[in-house]
């Protein structure tokens, strides 16, 4: 691999975010079944009536492991202390990088101390597919009526380096607030950024 080839790899993945629909405003997020790291199988109507947190992870993308170094575990926390459910999901196909089964699932969370409702196996990437998943991490918020009002990057900081958390807003927190508070979610679009999704 050349040197040109490398440094292309290692630039995050900015997916632009969709103009049709956010001109069109919060719409229905798609629903879907999958199975979590315990086998049981969830799905979205499971949450009705409670603001959701949709998170693509894969564990071997250094923009994931970026906000593993503890960012991405307390804004699992406080959305969790909000009443809100948060989702992990992992599209990697079988044989691509951050593909897990539930043990591999589990071991991963409990040795980052992540906290989230449920970790989602999607191999197949039909969940990640619905949602137009471009790259890990991409961020959606789902209110309480189950529109869909939030879909991007998890801040405005698209890096790889930890110390540029500091001075990033981060969008989901931002939507939380905003839900909380009653109001629309004033910034409901970003651009995701990251390594792209590892579908088959």
């Amino acid at each position: 691999m050349t040197l040109t080839r490398r440094a292309a790899l290692a630039l995050p993945l900015l997916a632009a975010a969709p103009a049709a629909l956010a001109a069109a405003g919060p719409g229905p997020a798609p629903a879907f079944t999958a199975r979590d790291a315990d086998g049981r199988t969830r799905s979205l109507a499971e949450f009705k009536g409670k603001v959701v947190v949709l998170e693509w992870v894969n564990e071997g993308c250094p923009y994931v492991k970026k906000h593993y170094r503890g960012n991405m575990q307390a804004t699992q926390k406080a959305a969790l202390a909000q009443g809100a459910v948060w989702l992990s999901v992992c599209s990697s196909a079988p044989g691509q990088q951050g593909a897990v089964d539930g043990a591999q699932a589990k071991a991963w969370l409990k040795a980052h101390n992540a906290t989230p409702t449920a970790f989602l196996l999607d191999p197949s990437g039909t969940v990640g597919r619905a949602y137009n998943a471009k790259t890990t991490p991409h961020m959606y918020v789902v209110d309480k009526a189950g529109r869909l009002v939030y879909q991007g990057g998890i801040d405005d900081k698209p890096t790889s380096k930890v110390e540029d958390i500091a001075g990033a807003k981060n969008y989901v927190l931002a939507a939380l607030a905003d839900l909380k508070a009653g109001r629309p979610v004033q910034a409901a679009f970003s651009k995701p950024y990251g390594c792209s999704v590892k579908y088959a």
